[in-house]
Formats: structure tokens, C-alpha cells, sequence
């Protein structure tokens, strides 16, 4: 398998004005990622997925990362190529802001396989995946109004819709419920 850095070189070489980033990772593993612009993303994905030499025709896993400082949110992807046997490839894309502009491209056309886990993302982190087929919430009911997965989530004060009775979650209900009596005075 080429190494990272000749995989961003080929990229470059591919589609202009790519604007990937080389991001190192010091850790033992030294897995090296590339960053890629959302503009250019979908090109890229495809010159990935297409070139006969990388051939990156498997997206095994997307996830969700919440960076309160700086302030994005990320979204990592981790190609493999079945045909060449080689991999994993680590991509990543980053949100203008936390707040207002957490659009990103979805690579759900490039790979079919990044379709639910997209819808994840968007469920649990809030990025709202353009050009996705079937964006809308997976696992949490569609009048929640929070993404749990974020640093800065606050479990709610109203457990009318706790979705289990685990002992812990029973204990903090019993709890709230003495606390709302005292103070109104029951």
C-alpha cells in the first residue's frame, strides 16, 4: 500500500484544489489521516473509491467526534480496499462551528455503507450530512431537540421519557421527584 503522504499526492494530482491535509498522529500506531475540505470531499471520496491503483471500494466505519475547543465537529471514515488488500485509510472532515454551520457532504453516494452510520452522526452529534438520501434521526425519537454525544449534553430534568429503569436512573428519578415536592411544598 503507498503511504499517506503519496496518497495526498495523488490526490493533489487528481483533483485540483483538493485541499487535503496531512494530519500525523504520534501515537504508536502513527495511523497518519487526511483532512479534506467538505468542497472537494465528494471528489476526492470518488478518485479514492475509482482509481484503479488505491481502489478504496470499502467503508468499514464512520464516527462522530465533538472538539468543544477548538470548537467543530469531526467526522472520521475509514476506507479499506478490498480489491488490493490494503488499508485502512483515515478521512476526516470538520464543521465550520459547533453551533450554526455543522453542514458537511455525505459520502453515502460514493459508499452505500456510510448511510446509517451518517444518520448516527447526525442523531447523536448534530452534523447534517448534505446530499444524504435518507437523513433523520436513528436511535432517538424524532421531539428530541439535543444530540446526546456531545461533550457539553446535559441529561434532561424531565424523565417522563427515560427510555430504561436501570436501578441508577430509577434512584435519580425518585430523587427529582422528592426535590419537585419540596419545593412546591407538598
Amino acid at each position: 500500500m503507498k503511504s499517506v503522504e503519496e496518497i495526498k499526492s495523488a490526490i493533489e494530482a487528481a483533483v485540483p484544489g483538493a485541499g487535503v491535509e496531512l494530519v500525523p498522529n504520534s501515537s504508536p500506531s502513527a495511523q497518519h489521516s487526511l483532512l479534506l475540505a467538505p468542497e472537494k470531499a465528494v471528489a476526492v471520496a470518488t478518485f479514492l473509491r475509482d482509481d484503479a491503483e488505491l481502489a478504496f471500494d470499502f467503508l468499514s466505519n464512520v464516527t462522530g467526534v465533538d472538539w468543544p475547543e477548538p470548537g467543530y465537529l469531526e467526522v472520521v471514515y475509514h476506507l479499506y480496499s478490498m480489491a488490493k488488500k490494503h488499508g485502512p485509510l483515515i478521512l476526516r472532515m470538520r464543521t465550520e462551528n459547533r453551533i450554526d454551520h455543522v453542514e458537511l457532504p455525505s459520502l453515502t453516494p460514493i459508499w452505500r455503507s456510510a448511510e446509517f452510520q451518517e444518520r448516527e452522526i447526525f442523531d447523536l452529534f448534530g452534523v447534517v450530512f448534505t446530499g444524504h438520501p435518507d437523513l433523520r434521526r436513528l436511535l432517538m425519537w424524532d421531539e428530541f431537540k439535543d444530540h446526546p454525544m456531545r461533550k457539553d449534553y446535559v441529561d434532561p430534568d424531565d424523565f417522563e421519557y427515560e427510555p430504561t429503569a436501570h436501578d441508577a436512573v430509577l434512584e435519580r428519578a425518585i430523587e427529582h421527584r422528592k426535590q419537585l415536592s419540596v419545593s412546591s411544598g407538598q
